[in-house]
């Protein structure tokens, strides 16, 4: 496993078409306004030094996730992958399998969650009919484990809404663990939930084979016994990567 920009910050694949690296809870997947540092600027400056490449890097953003959440992330790395990639994802060729630790217990052990999400400019909610500007979110669960009033769930999304799986959980009663925004009872320290990432499977965009990534939950998930020798930081702050290292 090749290290990132720490030994402890893998990066799952890379070759001419495809950069699959872990992003940490706290950094944000794509820039924004506030100027904070992103797992997107990094893959470009990480790319550029390890390789020695002259002028701009070009890498493409085909996903995110968002700034609480930790896991695995592919980027592209050339205009064809990016195509085909978005393509697969359009297609709902791309597999994404999730950890999460909620609040109480979901409705059954195993089943599906089916709900219009209505986006208005920034604010996303679950709305009882659909609307003009609602769109159906499909995903299914498994109940892994259950203990101490909280439940472990391994969910494979059939569609990619915004804030998808933190919107549904919650509506069933079951916040993710550590998201107050999403009725959790308190944060956990350094503000991570408990949502990671854990699987991605896409189609290589010119050789046509499956290929599989998965990470070990991070040190501190809170669920005893998941994490491995090669579980990475759950928090970008745990990195401390100085300030103009690439």
């Amino acid at each position: 496993m090749i290290p990132f920009l720490h030994e402890r910050w893998p990066v799952f694949f890379e070759d001419n078409h495809l950069l699959v690296v872990y992003k940490p809870a706290g950094l944000l997947s794509q820039g924004d306004e506030t100027g904070e540092a992103d797992l997107l600027d990094l893959s470009k400056a990480w790319i550029k030094e390890r390789h020695h490449k002259p002028g701009r890097v070009f890498l493409g953003l085909v996903h995110r996730l968002d700034r609480p959440v930790a896991g695995v992330m592919v980027f592209a790395r050339t205009s064809k992958a990016a195509a085909r990639l978005s393509d697969q994802i359009r297609n709902r060729r791309m597999r994404k399998v999730y950890l999460a630790v909620v609040e109480g217990r979901p409705p059954s052990d195993e089943g599906r969650l089916v709900h219009v999400i209505e986006r208005r400019e920034r604010a996303v909610r679950i709305v009882p009919h659909p609307t003009p500007s609602g769109r159906e979110a499909r995903l299914a669960y498994r109940v892994r484990d259950a203990a101490g009033g909280r439940s472990l769930v391994e969910i494979e999304l059939e569609t990619g809404r915004k804030h998808q799986i933190r919107l549904q959980f919650a509506y069933v009663g079951c916040p993710v663990v550590g998201d107050v925004r999403y009725d959790a009872p308190c944060a956990l320290p350094s503000r991570p939930i408990a949502l990671f990432a854990s699987q991605i499977a896409v189609e290589h965009p010119t050789r046509g084979e499956r290929l599989a990534f998965t990470a070990p939950p991070p040190q501190g998930w809170p669920w005893p016994g998941l994490e491995t020798a090669d579980s990475p930081f759950w928090n970008w702050d745990d990195y401390e990567i100085p300030a103009g290292s690439f």
